[in-house]
């Protein structure tokens, strides 16, 4: 069985990436890219299903991880009766193939060790022929082979690989896996210690350059370099998630494939990326949307893969049992064809922020923004799916509405600020359309609040958006209403549900935990507001939902106590670094993407 979503910790080399577990279990891993089949896929099954472990060959006693300073490089370190010893994860820094590290090392005493390697390639479905080598094994199966070279004797043992050693005080075990092609030669192996020293330095010039400085740069730096870990660096993509189907609630249906770039989560991302001063990410990711975007403004798409590819086909794994049987087990997104009117608002918001953050402009991305602008004008009155890409009937979202008000407010900046030439007055005429038809329709006057969608009669939390984007001013009365019934009804053990979910709006059975950004957001609007005490408090009792690592995923369990849904989330860690800045201006908040 799979640990607990909060006992992972992320490797990665800005291609794809690892969970390792408390127990030195590496239960997931996609190879060469996130989206690409796992060869290590028990946290969605069990062991048979792939994983590759390493740890005490007796009883242990005590267990502490961290990640060395400013990088991700893992240290796990494990207290037993006869001594303790660490086991160093990583990953290099892509040059041509995927290499896993793992290095252990004696830190007192003599420790038996135990390496228990499980491949299976293609999610868990194919076990692949092995055959030894000078220096370990080499397996393959159909495009996939993979080398594991270490100086420990291995042996085979039911279609698995173990070996058995000790480690002395002082003394280092490397291991090194890598993943290449089948069809090419096996390739020159990098040395575990070069490596190490070469992948530290790596990380420390990249966090180096943070320019945050704040009471919480800790958990501030370790989500940007999460969000970092998150970016494919060939293409500028980013990545929602690492891992596919780790439910939103446990035993459910709401299980999805998050090893794609949504436009949403990349352009907040990128928000923050540039707040914290790199500006060489939010470059390659204005290039990627350019890319993937470019043809027909219709043919849009919320998502893309990696490179900007289109086709996302859903599909289920039925030889997955799912984490803690959370069936079924998906890759691709049929959210892909979905009409999300946000969308619009979130892309012309990152490139205004780009702009306001020095970042060179670029007659290429203003001529998309005027293609895309025509287009959303033309399609902003129909119903949508809405940001939380409901499997029900689409409907008027009110926050769809407000983020397409947004988009034109920006178009309208980029002529007002930065002297780029467009049909300004026309722009303005249809900003305020926008406006008004969310003021007339949007806002429920019984409720002296604004709704989820046109005639409803909830809330939903991504109105918090509303004064965050600057759509009404947050000490408007429709606001102070709004934030009040979300605090009445959305808010449950201090943290905030996305809405109060019905089949017949989302399609889906109701269940899940509360959402984690949503409630960053809600400390965000105290903020604006200027309840700076109770803003400290609720972003404080989300940083101690964080791991050991300082990592987190997209929902949490109030009930069971447990993090829940696809880990670690890129939103969330966004929400995480975009709420510390917040906290740390002096007074209320500046609008967060104002």
């Amino acid at each position: 069985m799979a640990g607990r979503i909060e006992d992972y910790a992320l490797i990665g080399d800005c291609q794809t990436a690892a969970l390792v577990g408390r127990d030195g279990s590496i239960d997931w891993l996609c190879v060469p890219r996130f989206d690409s089949g796992a060869c290590f896929a028990a946290l969605l099954g069990t062991p048979e299903h792939g994983r590759w472990q390493l740890a005490p060959d007796e009883e242990i006693l005590g267990v502490h991880r961290r990640y060395r300073d400013d990088t991700l490089i893992l240290e796990t370190v494990f207290t037993t009766g006869s001594g303790e010893v660490a086991v160093i994860d990583f990953m290099p820094p892509r040059t041509s193939t995927p290499d896993i590290v793992r290095i252990v090392e004696g830190r007192r005493g003599t420790v038996k060790m135990r390496m228990h390697l499980v491949l299976r390639f293609d999610y868990g479905s194919i076990v692949p022929w092995v055959r030894r080598t000078g220096q370990g094994i080499d397996a393959v199966a159909g495009p996939d082979r993979v080398e594991l070279r270490s100086p420990v004797p291995l042996k085979g043992e039911n279609l698995t690989t173990v070996a058995e050693f000790s480690v002395t005080e002082g003394e280092r075990v490397p291991f090194i896996l890598r993943w290449q092609p089948s069809h090419e030669e096996l390739s020159e192996m990098v040395e575990a210690g070069e490596a190490l020293t070469g992948t530290e330095a790596w990380w420390h010039e990249w966090s180096g350059r943070c320019t945050y400085e704040g009471p919480w740069r800790d958990s501030v730096v370790r989500s940007l370099i999460t969000l970092k870990a998150l970016t494919y660096a060939p293409t500028g993509g980013i990545v929602a998630a690492p891992t596919t189907s780790l439910p939103e609630q446990f035993g459910g249906v709401r299980n999805w494939d998050y090893r794609l770039c949504w436009l949403r989560d990349a352009t907040f991302t990128l928000y923050s990326l540039l707040m914290a001063g790199f500006h060489e990410e939010a470059r390659a990711w204005r290039s990627w949307l350019l890319r993937a975007v470019a043809g027909d403004p219709s043919q849009i798409s919320i998502m893309y893969g990696l490179a900007g590819e289109r086709r996302l086909t859903e599909l289920e794994l039925p030889w997955l049992p799912g984490y803690e049987g959370s069936s079924p087990v998906r890759i691709g997104n049929a959210a892909h064809e979905q009409l999300q009117l946000d969308i619009f608002g979130e892309l012309m918001d990152a490139l205004h922020t780009s702009r306001k953050s020095g970042l060179e402009d670029d007659d290429a991305a203003w001529s998309l923004e005027r293609n895309l602008i025509a287009y959303m004008e033309k399609i902003w009155r129909q119903p949508d799916e809405g940001i939380w890409e409901v499997r029900g009937p689409r409907r008027q979202f009110t926050h769809s509405k407000v983020m397409a008000w947004l988009a034109v407010d920006r178009m309208v900046k980029a002529v007002e600020n930065f002297g780029r030439e467009g049909p300004v007055e026309h722009w303005r005429r249809l900003r305020a359309e926008i406006h008004a038809d969310v003021c007339a329709h949007g806002f429920n006057e019984p409720l002296n609040s604004f709704v989820q969608y046109y005639g409803a009669e909830e809330v939903d939390a991504s109105l918090l958006a509303m004064p965050l984007v600057g759509f009404l001013p947050p000490d408007d009365p429709r606001i102070l209403g709004t934030i009040a019934l979300i605090e009445r009804t959305l808010v449950q053990d201090g943290f905030v549900l996305r809405y109060l979910p019905h089949e017949d709006v989302d399609g889906l059975p109701p269940g899940e935990g509360a959402f984690l950004p949503s409630s960053f957001a809600l400390a965000d609007t105290y903020c604006l507001l200027g309840r700076m005490d109770e803003a400290r408090a609720l972003f404080e009792r989300l940083l101690a939902l964080t791991n050991d690592v300082g990592l987190i995923s997209e929902e949490y369990d109030p009930r069971l106590l447990r993090l829940a849904g696809n880990f670690p989330q890129a939103l969330t860690h966004v929400a995480l670094v975009n709420t510390a800045m917040n906290l740390g201006r002096a007074g209320p908040a500046e609008k967060r993407r104002g």
